[in-house]
């Protein structure tokens, strides 16, 4: 498993360095993180006292380099990648680790099609399945469940739910204020159907990359000019396996800090804690952040199709229960 890691890591660099981009390295440990609903971040103090280790300020475990990695396009950066290392909290099973390997990559003046089309690249070139065919997200939606995920009421999806025998599952305490207890959250609708009805479809004769998610879960793409219903954002899935997220990027700083508001009031009504806004990030892009397309790979997920394995942990010397 090592070979093949250092294999597929060889050819991602050259993927790369053949198309005119710049590795670049960011930090693990910073003092902002990505705002966002699902996605907890591990806290550190950073004491300056070892005899007062809880004495100090909080820093952050990166849960992706895109904070830093956006700054560095707002400093001149025009093609960027980076391997390295992520963390997010309560992550663990048979596709999810807390820590883990993501590439993320970067390349200004490219829009969503051409994020697309690199990224169907990049798939082939490590797995070798062919090209990705591309389906909206609606399309896939109806295809499998029936709906238009862009127009059905959330009492049409609770019964399409019911209709395909895919119950609510039991939330973790973490998660007391989703489905299970606030069944008018249309997102969470949403997302479960495609989790349990779309994605074990997706990517099963060859990649397919999912596009066009709903407004709603836009996290940090554009919204679509012309309708305000649809993001600028990517999957790509292959055997049902999610491998990629990518985004025609937002660029306006008032409308990331709205969307950070929006999140930490969800999770505030989660029960979590809120998260504080990357001040940083947003005057980069208050000074110019170019228009880019971004791109986030779970490298050790490509491993595991690669490998024909079934779980993170047969792919990973150390997972998060031996590490």
């Amino acid at each position: 498993m090592l070979e093949l890691r250092a294999a597929l890591l060889e050819r991602l660099r050259a993927f790369f360095r053949q198309r005119g981009f710049l590795e670049v390295e960011t930090p693990l440990l910073g003092s902002e993180t990505v705002v966002d609903r699902h996605i907890d971040p591990l806290a550190v103090t950073l004491f300056d006292d070892a005899r007062s280790p809880e004495s100090g300020a909080t820093c952050w475990l990166q849960t992706s380099p895109e904070l830093h990695m956006k700054r560095l396009l707002a400093a001149g950066g025009k093609a960027l990648f980076q391997v390295t290392r992520a963390f997010r909290g309560g992550e663990r099973g048979r596709l999810h680790n807390v820590e883990f390997t993501i590439v993320e990559w970067y390349r200004v003046g490219d829009r969503m099609r051409d994020g697309m089309q690199l990224l169907s690249e990049l798939a082939e070139q490590l797995l070798g399945l062919g090209a990705a065919e591309c389906v909206t997200y609606a399309e896939a939606f109806r295809r499998h469940v029936g709906l238009d995920p862009h127009a059905s009421s959330i009492e049409e999806l609770a019964s399409a739910a019911a209709r395909l025998g895919v119950a609510a599952p039991t939330w973790e305490p973490r998660a007391a204020n989703t489905l299970a207890n606030n069944p008018g959250d249309r997102d969470e609708w949403l997302n479960l159907l495609v989790a349990e009805c779309v994605e074990p479809h997706l990517g099963q004769s060859r990649p397919t990359i999912l596009y066009h998610y709903p407004a709603s879960q836009a996290a940090l793409a554009r919204i679509v000019p012309g309708d305000p219903s649809l993001a600028e954002r990517f999957e790509l899935y292959v055997r049902g396996i999610e491998l990629a997220n990518g985004y025609h990027e937002l660029l306006d700083a008032n409308e990331l800090r709205r969307r950070g508001t929006s999140h930490n009031e969800r999770r505030t009504a989660d029960g979590k804690n809120a998260l504080p806004q990357p001040e940083r990030l947003l005057a980069a892009m208050e000074h110019g952040l170019p228009s880019c397309t971004g791109v986030a790979l779970g490298f050790d997920r490509v491993a595991m199709v690669a490998a024909g394995a079934s779980s993170l942990a047969e792919v990973m010397p150390f997972p998060i229960d031996r590490a």
